[in-house]
């Protein structure tokens, strides 16, 4: 029998991707940008003239593989990504389970958006907002009310 604790990688992973979300723009899509002679990839807003790129493993696994133009990869979906597959490691390992990764990762949340929240109260010249997607799907706005 093994008790179920909230887990601690997990928590901080949700720490640490809610504080990034808060910071940058969460709808930034990977994009395959062509500026002038060169061509580059990254996160960016949509644009004429991007390509939306997607990258897939070899059957081997050895080797990535650009395509073009196939589904949007946000910058929030991949962060969320991100803390869901630390969280979700210790559970293949058989020390946490899911409910642990499930609310460890909003645990992380809360604790993040109590931080900014105190941050917030410290702006006093100007307003100071920002607008925080949850693991959830909700948005949860900081800052000047």
């Amino acid at each position: 029998m093994h008790p179920s604790y909230g887990a601690g990688h997990a928590t901080v992973a949700g720490a640490c991707v809610t504080i990034l979300k808060a910071f940058f723009d969460t709808d930034a899509v990977f994009v395959r940008r062509q500026e002038g002679t060169t061509t580059r990839d990254t996160f960016a807003s949509f644009r004429a003239g991007d390509k939306a790129v997607e990258w897939n493993p070899t059957p081997d696994g050895q080797i990535l593989n650009a395509t073009e133009n196939g589904p949007l990869l946000t910058l929030e979906g991949e962060l969320n990504k991100l803390a869901a597959n630390i969280s979700i490691g210790r559970n293949m390992a058989g020390v946490h389970y899911f409910s642990d990764y499930y609310d460890s990762l909003r645990m992380g949340e809360r604790i993040a958006i109590g931080i900014l929240e105190e941050q917030a109260l410290c702006q006093l010249e100007d307003p100071f907002v920002l607008s925080v997607p949850t693991f959830d799907g909700a948005v949860v706005r900081i800052g000047a009310r």
